[in-house]
């Protein structure tokens, strides 16, 4: 979908609930309408891939709290893959890597839920400059995610 599309519908915009959140917590960084490559070699229950790749839109966020990451494939509607606090303990399925060209999320999905099997991992990208690099807290995260943002990634409809 073209840029002038999703903008226009306010397809990868941080929905103003979240935009209030993140403004109260200190903000450091917001990128609106940042482009998503998800790869997903796998499967979950409604879908198997031997390797599929999509491009999707989203927002990325930094405040002094939390990394907060999102997809957007509906107007004025956006689902959290990332949402992860500065002084969590640095444990869990997905690797993230914070730099100059975004963020990249790498996960084993089996490690989320023993019904999934395979890899998935999100790189959004956007500049980020040094300045803010040097503010962060850190630019390496280990974090567990719940099975519905897989589902959301892979673009299944979540049911528990």
């Amino acid at each position: 979908m073209a840029v002038f599309v999703r903008r226009l519908f306010g397809i990868g915009k941080l929905p103003d609930d979240l935009h209030a959140q993140v403004e109260a917590e200190g903000l450091i960084h917001l990128a609106d309408y940042v482009s998503v490559t998800r790869r997903f070699s796998g499967v979950i229950p409604g879908v198997r891939a031997p390797h599929s790749v999509a491009s999707y839109t989203g927002s990325l966020v930094f405040t002094a709290q939390r990394v907060l990451a999102t997809l957007s494939m509906l107007p004025k509607l956006a689902g959290p893959t990332v949402d992860v606090r500065w002084d969590a303990a640095q444990t869990g399925a997905a690797k993230a890597t914070i730099s100059s060209t975004g963020l990249r999320v790498d996960l084993d999905v089996a490690e989320v839920d023993p019904k999934f099997s395979g890899e998935l991992s999100l790189h959004y990208k956007t500049d980020i400059a040094a300045d803010v690099l040097d503010r962060l807290p850190r630019q390496s995260l280990a974090f567990d995610v719940p099975p519905e943002y897989v589902y959301r990634a892979v673009g299944v409809t979540y049911s528990p």
